[in-house]
């Protein structure tokens, strides 16, 4: 008798993996924003204008200036080498998370999250949220300051009244993402105009600058020279802006084919490169203004923002230029809001897939910075919120690798960006910046402990 039974089909040795669905970054602003067809390249430009804009202004918030000042007043021109250094890597890091993101349709965050296990995950998103804290913890310091300075607002009342910038956010958001990114661009205006009366005023030695922007041996062999230059690049490359920058660049409606895409790169880069000049000016401005009105004269120990501001106006003879610099203060911490907010919006939903109402999620962050903030100023007074504002920049600048490392990785990998890889010199350049981030934690951690 035939046996009409038909052979079992072999069994796979394990369920067929189901790739993770796309979920759109910043799902209310996805590709919202249209890009012209055909244009010419500067009304393309035009139109991929604005990402890098907000991606710069964590470059200049209150924590650089609580560093550049600390830095020109002890150590004159000296640290500008390190401004300098530091918008390099910001540069390259900045343009490799708008590829990621464009080349992919993932941030950074999302990116994390497909490529590593839950565990390594959940700790990549605690540290980058630790971030997210160090940053709004100096916003919240620097608005704070510019309040007292320009109204007479006790500190701690100011920094409770940090807040209701959620107010601000929210509307914003609701008007559309072009209305924020020229809300940015405008303040970003008033910051580099006070700036720029304030070197009027204090005439710096153009030799002296020129010679600063070359590094020196001391940087490493002080410690108090390298602590405020792991400050500086805290400052600088800030880590959440690569999970920032990584969505941001989606907001635009460009062809996903991938000549589109090299096209979308390329505008974005371009953007991105011309905002962080613009913070690489504001930086070395606040340096060049404290060595030329504070160092020069023998005031090397200026690091406090009230002080600069006491002192600018008898120094420079001109009233007007320490309203000024209160009144940048102020935009720079009200810029910084708001790209913090989205920072932690799209860290969120990326790592963990949990979305919170925009206003929830900023009072969230705010009240982890408030809390030690008003503590600190409680208890220290005025010294102590100039101390903790360089130390939110040197823990940013730890975090920094944590960030860094998986974003060189994942350019660099073909099976993620194809023909859009890192070529072998970029990826030399990129991971030599991660080893130098790396290395300089380290040096800064053996030194704390006398080590080294």
């Amino acid at each position: 008798m035939q046996d009409d039974h038909q052979p079992t089909p072999p069994v796979a040795a394990g369920p067929t993996p189901t790739p993770r669905p796309l979920v759109p970054s910043l799902p209310e602003v996805f590709r919202s924003i249209a890009v012209p067809g055909g244009a010419k390249f500067w009304r393309k430009l035009a139109a991929f204008s604005g990402p890098g804009y907000l991606v710069a202004v964590g470059y200049m918030d209150p924590g650089n200036w609580a560093t550049d000042l600390a830095g020109g007043s002890q150590f004159g021109y000296t640290l500008l080498s390190v401004i300098l250094l530091s918008n390099v890597m910001a540069i390259l890091l900045q343009s490799l998370a708008a590829k990621l993101g464009i080349v992919t349709g993932r941030d950074l965050a999302q990116a994390c999250r497909d490529s590593y296990s839950r565990p390594v995950g959940i700790m990549l998103w605690a540290l980058c949220e630790l971030a997210i804290v160090a940053c709004d913890l100096a916003e919240v310091i620097g608005t704070a300051i510019a309040l007292q300075l320009l109204f007479g607002l006790p500190l701690v009342w100011g920094i409770c009244l940090t807040a209701f910038d959620v107010l601000l956010i929210l509307l914003l958001q609701q008007r559309g993402f072009r209305l924020l990114e020229a809300f940015i661009v405008t303040l970003l205006v008033v910051i580099a105009g006070s700036f720029i009366y304030e070197l009027f005023l204090s005439r710096p030695e153009l030799s002296a600058v020129m010679a600063g922007f070359v590094p020196q041996t001391a940087i490493l062999t002080n410690p108090a020279m390298l602590y405020i230059a792991i400050g500086i690049i805290g400052a600088t490359v800030m880590p959440h802006n690569l999970y920032l920058h990584s969505s941001i660049v989606q907001t635009r409606a460009f062809d996903t084919d991938t000549r589109g895409k090299r096209e979308a790169v390329l505008f974005a880069t371009i953007d991105s490169t011309i905002a962080l000049m613009l913070a690489l000016f504001i930086n070395a401005a606040i340096l060049i203004l404290a060595a030329s009105a504070f160092h020069v004269g023998g005031q090397t120990q200026v690091a406090e923002i009230q002080d600069a501001y006491q002192l600018l106006s008898p120094t420079l003879g001109a009233a007007a230029a320490s309203t000024l610099f209160a009144v940048a203060l102020l935009a720079s911490g009200q810029n910084s809001t708001v790209t913090a907010t989205l920072a932690g919006q799209i860290v969120m939903e990326g790592f963990l897939h949990v979305r919170l109402r925009p206003w929830v999620r900023r009072l969230i962050t705010r009240m982890l910075a408030i809390v030690p903030a008003v503590a600190v100023a409680l208890i220290y007074g005025e010294q102590g919120t100039a101390r903790l504002l360089v130390l939110s920049q040197v823990v940013l600048s730890m975090q920094l690798p944590f960030a860094v490392i998986p974003l060189v990785s994942f350019t660099s990998n073909r099976e993620k960006m194809g023909d859009f890889a890192n070529p072998t010199w970029l990826k030399i350049a990129a991971w030599t910046i991660a080893a130098i981030i790396v290395g300089l934690n380290v040096k800064l951690l053996l030194s704390v402990a006398g080590i080294w």
